[in-house]
């Protein structure tokens, strides 16, 4: 972990656990368990998965674990102990996904919930690219992406210091598809959070 921004989204993480997740309980108009089976209903039994910031495992990883081989990543300790109690099904790996290497066509699906805008996002490139080595040949990437055009905000979130970056819809789309991927879905979804209403890209990918 190299980057100074990725450590203030690890140390966030860290000191958040249970209120993070109490937080996301609160949500309205999430349609993160739509995108899941939708992701799901192209996929077989026991294909292999790969969560991108799984978080405490609740409820995504646990219901992908449900059906399917997976493994959550998360850089966050304190997550991923809650995660193991959340999601018995699945295995899970400490790591900062912007730089961890994994081995190539290891998984047929990697899923991205909320996570992605707290990645600088001049790394997005490299990370789609990394995700995009790590499919098999079909495989499916599904992502939840941040739309607005911000460099870098840095502040007060949740009781915590947090990091967020995001680029434009159509930005996105083009370094999605200059890293290789056909891009099968991508709408805009609103939702609801204690704050107020945001807005996320959605969208599913295939290598």
């Amino acid at each position: 972990m190299t980057d100074p921004r990725i450590g203030v989204v690890h140390a966030g993480y860290e000191a958040i656990p249970d209120d993070y997740l109490e937080w996301t309980g609160r949500i309205e108009g999430d349609p993160k368990l739509e995108y899941l089976a939708i992701l799901g209903s192209h996929l077989t039994s026991g294909t292999r998965v790969l969560e991108l910031g799984c978080g405490a495992g609740e409820p995504c990883t646990r219901l992908l674990a449900e059906r399917f081989d997976v493994t959550g990543l998360d850089i966050s300790g304190a997550q991923l102990a809650r995660a193991r109690e959340n999601a018995p099904g699945a295995r899970f790996v400490e790591a900062d996904f912007t730089s961890v290497e994994l081995p190539p066509a290891s998984f047929e699906a990697v899923a991205a919930f909320y996570c992605l805008n707290h990645v600088p996002r001049e790394l997005l490139p490299d990370v789609f690219a990394g995700v995009h080595s790590w499919l098999a040949p079909g495989g499916l990437f599904l992502a939840s992406l941040g739309i607005g055009d911000e460099a870098a905000w840095t502040g007060e979130w949740l009781g915590t210091t947090m990091f967020f970056s995001s680029h434009p819809p159509e930005t996105n789309r083009r370094l999605l598809t200059e890293a290789g991927f056909e891009i099968l879905r991508d709408e805009l979804a609103s939702i609801v959070e204690p704050e107020g209403e945001v807005t996320f890209q959605w969208v599913l990918c295939r290598r």
